[in-house]
């Protein structure tokens, strides 16, 4: 048996993960996955209920589950909280507490949705990208001082560091996605300017002397940004830091035509968590219009990543794209000629084609 750690979180999170979770059910039956679920609390809805956006019972029950699957968290409810009991401090909280030091953003442009994208379809046609984001050092996890006077002046800093292990660690994991793929990695930095992106590049390229059958190129961060409008389809893996990461792959995310379809998946040392990318989005939160298809598609993830399912989640992967061909689109991906759908409807036609 498999238990899986189900936290829905704000807004839309509570729709999606019941979306994905009536997913999972439907294939488990199909292939007799024995997976079991449990339910905790985080962010703005853990803080009403216990005053931490992140409850030691939640990050103890992720430590001991097979994988873990999120929502989102935030919304301008809690606005005017503590910065330390904000929503979003729960997934910083659960990044550090489970060692999730990598984010896996896979970008897949179907030929039924090549029309969404804000880019021409010549170009975007045929695009299958990962981006593996380090995601628990660099700038986001440095000193940092947000005021201070020098000069007579008022100044705010942030210390961005990298150690070789800190490397070493998300570039083999990069090189590895890559060997299983096309066997392409590109490497993002900004080695012609910042101290840490010249370590960054030294300790990748040293990794490449193991990984023969991968061919390694590098890119500055501003090129690789310009490249993914210009020639998208260059790229199979991309491995870079914390910030650049973070821009890069929501830019990335845009070229899909809708974040709503866009999965990730966190590697962790203890258990791995899966998530769209996409926000709590109070505004359509009990609507019942959002679209489930990033949280459904990041359970696939969770059965290919943690639970080596493979079968599965390339039957939820196919149920989605023979769902998309077949017509149907949510309000984010909606256009005259299709049939227009809600949360639960995708559900249904998602969990009929599996």
């Amino acid at each position: 048996m498999s238990k899986i750690v189900v936290i829905p979180g704000d807004g839309i999170g509570k729709e999606i993960t019941e979306s994905a979770v009536e997913v999972l059910k439907t294939v488990d039956k199909k292939l007799n996955l024995d997976l079991e679920y449990e339910f905790h609390d985080a962010g703005g809805t853990a803080y009403d209920k216990f005053g931490v956006p992140l409850p030691d019972e939640t990050l103890e029950a992720c430590k001991k589950a097979d994988a873990v699957l999120f929502g989102a968290v935030g919304g301008n409810k809690w606005d005017n909280v503590k910065a330390e009991l904000r929503p979003e401090r729960a997934i910083l909280g659960l990044r550090k507490g489970l060692g999730l030091y990598a984010n896996l953003r896979p970008v897949k442009v179907v030929d039924s949705l090549v029309g969404n994208s804000p880019l021409k379809p010549e170009l975007v046609k045929g695009v299958d990208l990962v981006i593996v984001r380090e995601l628990v050092g660099g700038i986001y996890f440095g000193d940092r001082c947000e005021s201070e006077i020098k000069d007579g002046a008022e100044r705010a800093w942030d210390l961005e560091n990298y150690s070789v292990p800190e490397i070493e660690r998300i570039t083999k994991l990069a090189f590895e996605t890559a060997k299983i793929r096309r066997g392409k990695l590109t490497s993002v930095d900004k080695a012609n300017v910042l101290a840490t992106s010249r370590l960054w590049r030294r300790t990748v390229t040293k990794i490449a002397e193991n990984f023969n059958d991968v061919e390694l190129n590098h890119l500055y961060v501003d090129n690789c940004a310009m490249q993914l409008c210009v020639n998208p389809k260059q790229f199979d893996v991309i491995v870079t830091g914390n910030l650049f990461g973070d821009i890069l792959s929501d830019e990335a995310a845009v070229i899909g035509g809708s974040i709503g379809l866009m999965p990730s998946a966190s590697i962790g040392e203890l258990t791995s968590l899966y998530e769209p990318i996409h926000g709590s989005a109070p505004d359509i939160a009990g609507k019942g219009i959002a679209n489930p298809m990033g949280t459904i598609l990041s359970a696939a993830m969770l059965l290919r990543y943690s639970l080596h399912a493979e079968e599965a989640a390339k039957a939820i992967e196919s149920a989605i794209d023979q769902t998309l061909a077949d017509g149907f689109r949510t309000a984010d991906i909606y256009s005259d000629g299709f049939k227009k759908i809600g949360t639960e409807q995708a559900t249904q036609e998602i969990c009929s084609r599996i």
